[in-house]
């Protein structure tokens, strides 16, 4: 069945709006998911898992690695109503789903309290949580995207991944803020406050992604009954080459992300016994430089291409990969700093134009499964990078070379994808997409 082109004429002003409601819808989703990773790293080891320190550390990162298993699951049933129903609909509900279910973290008891139901209700919460991301951030990139003009989509595509240094920056500031607190009354209530958060925040998302319209391409496809039946079996069954090159191409963005936040954070403290202030202040000022990159790559993605940024992505971070961790090891302060945002800068550039590259693999009536699932596939295996560096570690003596070299895996995988990207794209025949990853014009 073919795709119709899409002709609906979209204003600067109202991109910019949708642009904006998709911003702010991610940055609260990344907000309330990297709070868990902190958390992970620095209270639920101690307060909701017994045993070893390492015992307590493998099993919070466990917990952690529970929310993205779960996130195919939201990119298979938010997939299929986002290319049937729509796309705004969807995103309300899981922007929803998500505030709540960060919120109640925040109330949870510990192990102290109730004994196994502690940590058994953190891994229930924590999938709940994975089940609404993967629905979020697919239906955030393709709205956007779908409203974007012809020559301005690589920016637009870029917005919603913001709302990751933006979520990293309001989740580690918020735990900056509380660890000042003694360390009984941290452990108390303190770190529950962050958490808390989420529940205002998710009145502020709310309004805005009430206001953002659907998208007229989707319309386009309702009117002309071009929606697929089921989108989801079609990109498993006549898109699986796509999907599989779509999640290379996302994996160092969320997994290397992940090895050099949520692990840095926990191999600093516990490994290199450096403060818990120093690790946190290290990602804050790694995420505020990371939103100057993901602007600049939206640009560069207009001009070169997504694939080409990509590819050049993920070669600089397999060249970063060992000065970033011997920066970390000297355990100076400014260099300690320098090392976290080398490493987070240049996974950053392959990340500012992943939406760009994945809405362009799938055609618009398979487009939203096919952004989810990818980038969820991708977020599956990321979620056991911790797990995996942190048994690296151990098994190597304490050695930060194991998770280097795990590291130009993971960016050696996201290459090779951007550089097969331009050759099985096939959502190059609707309009929306004229700006090929290839860098050159179709349509």
């Amino acid at each position: 069945m073919s795709t119709p082109a899409h002709t609906a004429v979209v204003s600067d002003r109202e991109a910019r709006k949708v642009a904006f409601g998709a911003f702010v819808g991610t940055a609260l989703e990344w907000y309330d998911f990297f709070l868990f990773g902190t958390a992970a790293s620095l209270v639920f080891n101690r307060l909701f898992f017994t045993g070893s320190p390492v015992a307590a550390t493998l099993a919070a990162f466990a917990t952690f690695a529970v929310g993205f298993a779960a996130r195919p699951l939201g990119a298979i049933l938010f997939g299929h109503l986002g290319d049937r129903i729509g796309r705004r609909t969807c995103l309300i509900v899981t922007v929803t789903m998500i505030g709540i279910v960060t919120g109640l973290i925040g109330v949870l008891p510990t192990t102290v309290s109730i004994g196994v139901l502690a940590p058994i209700a953190l891994t229930v919460l924590r999938l709940l949580q994975g089940i609404a991301v993967g629905g979020e951030w697919g239906g955030a990139v393709t709205l956007a995207v779908e409203h974007a003009p012809k020559d301005k989509r690589g920016r637009y595509a870029a917005m919603p991944q913001i709302g990751s240094p933006i979520g990293t920056l309001l989740s580690s500031g918020a735990f900056l803020a509380v660890s000042a607190l003694p360390q009984e009354s941290f452990d108390s209530w303190g770190w529950r406050i962050p958490f808390l958060v989420a529940f205002p925040l998710l009145g502020v998302a709310l309004y805005l992604r009430r206001r953002v319209e659907e998208s007229p391409l989707f319309e386009q496809l309702l009117a002309e009954d071009e929606r697929a039946s089921s989108p989801v079996k079609d990109v498993l069954l006549r898109s699986f080459p796509q999907l599989m090159v779509g999640a290379g191409s996302a994996f160092l963005g969320v997994g290397g992300f992940y090895l050099a936040t949520t692990f840095v954070i926990s191999y600093g403290t516990a490994t290199l016994k450096l403060p818990q202030a120093l690790m946190l202040g290290a990602t804050l000022v790694a995420a505020a430089v990371e939103i100057l990159v993901l602007i600049t790559g939206g640009r560069l993605a207009e001009r070169y291409g997504a694939a080409r940024i990509t590819v050049a992505g993920g070669l600089i971070s397999a060249v970063a990969a060992f000065p970033m961790f011997w920066l970390i090891d000297t355990r100076g302060t400014a260099l300690v700093i320098l090392g976290v945002t080398l490493g987070v800068a240049c996974l950053s550039i392959p990340y500012a134009v992943s939406g760009a590259l994945l809405t362009e693999l799938f055609p618009a009536r398979l487009r939203y499964s096919g952004v989810a699932l990818s980038a969820n596939v991708a977020g599956v295996v990321s979620g056991f990078v911790p797990l995996v560096a942190s048994a690296f570690l151990a098994a190597a003596g304490g050695a930060s070379w194991t998770a280097a070299v795990l590291l130009i895996v993971i960016a050696l995988i996201t290459a090779v994808s951007g550089m097969l990207a331009p050759k099985v794209a096939l959502g190059r025949d609707d309009e929306v997409q004229e700006v090929g990853v290839d860098g050159r014009v179709h349509g």
